[in-house]
């Protein structure tokens, strides 16, 4: 039984670890080729066959390294992108570098990937699936993340636009919204003085747990494939529960578990 993927083009930015390095693996067991992106270089074992190493945020490098894939591997037909960063602070006390360093790299980066894999899905006739790696973030507020929420929506409302003005070419456009994921953007949560913070973000997740990059991989790879192919325009929650509301204890005496 072929995979999912089988005869497909993946490309994966933010591919050297965490969901993008999850969405890697499973693509490739989902029978696509891989190429990725990343500011470091490919680590042991990756199932990469091309990788090139350019910040997201420069132009005409990501302009070269798409027609470079596009050479070495024929087409793109799956965008993924995984590369983001983060980043907080009030807004009193946040300098504008920080701002920019945040926006740049999560929504500008987005934009930047974009434009040149669009133009190539263009030239060979349409079709296609772009997933960008938005945030539950991006949809509720997060208390000291204001430039992360806000790239994070950015990144929603540029998906939703994007499908809007490529799917009467069959190129179809969504985002994933994760919770939290144990991956390295938020091992500093690791700390013991976070401790207390760690365990109310994880208790915020309806499941009581944060996520894993899989879970995030596995969702990826549905909107990439033609699984999908009735779905765009649309912002997933892999969130455990996150956005879905709020627990205060009322049903602790009545439901055991609770």
């Amino acid at each position: 039984m072929s995979g999912r993927l089988e005869g497909k083009v993946a490309l994966v930015t933010g591919a050297a670890s965490g969901i993008g390095a999850a969405c890697v693996e499973r693509f490739a067991a989902e029978g696509a080729r891989i190429a990725c992106i990343d500011v470091v270089n490919q680590p042991d074992g990756a199932a990469c066959e091309a990788w090139h190493v350019v910040d997201i945020r420069e132009e005409e490098p990501v302009a070269r390294a798409v027609g470079a894939v596009v050479s070495e591997l024929g087409r793109i037909d799956v965008l993924v992108n995984s590369a983001g960063v983060g980043g907080g602070g009030p807004a009193h006390l946040l300098d504008a570098e920080e701002w920019d360093r945040v926006l740049d790299i999560n929504l500008k980066g987005s934009f930047l990937i974009s434009k040149p894999v669009i133009a190539h899905m263009l030239e060979r006739g349409g079709g296609g699936s772009i997933v960008h790696l938005a945030s539950v973030e991006g949809l509720v507020g997060m208390e000291g993340m204001l430039p992360y929420n806000a790239s994070k929506g950015g990144v929603v409302l540029l998906t939703r636009n994007m499908a809007i003005d490529y799917g009467r070419h069959g190129i179809r456009v969504n985002c994933l919204c994760p919770g939290f994921i144990r991956t390295p953007l938020i091992a500093m949560l690791s700390a013991p003085e976070l401790a207390a913070v760690d365990r109310a973000i994880t208790d915020a997740h309806m499941l009581g747990r944060m996520g894993q990059p899989e879970e995030v991989a596995a969702a990826a790879l549905f909107l990439a494939s033609d699984e999908a192919s009735f779905v765009t325009g649309h912002a997933l929650c892999v969130d455990g529960g996150f956005v879905a509301g709020h627990r205060f204890g009322t049903l602790d005496a009545l439901l055991p578990g609770s």
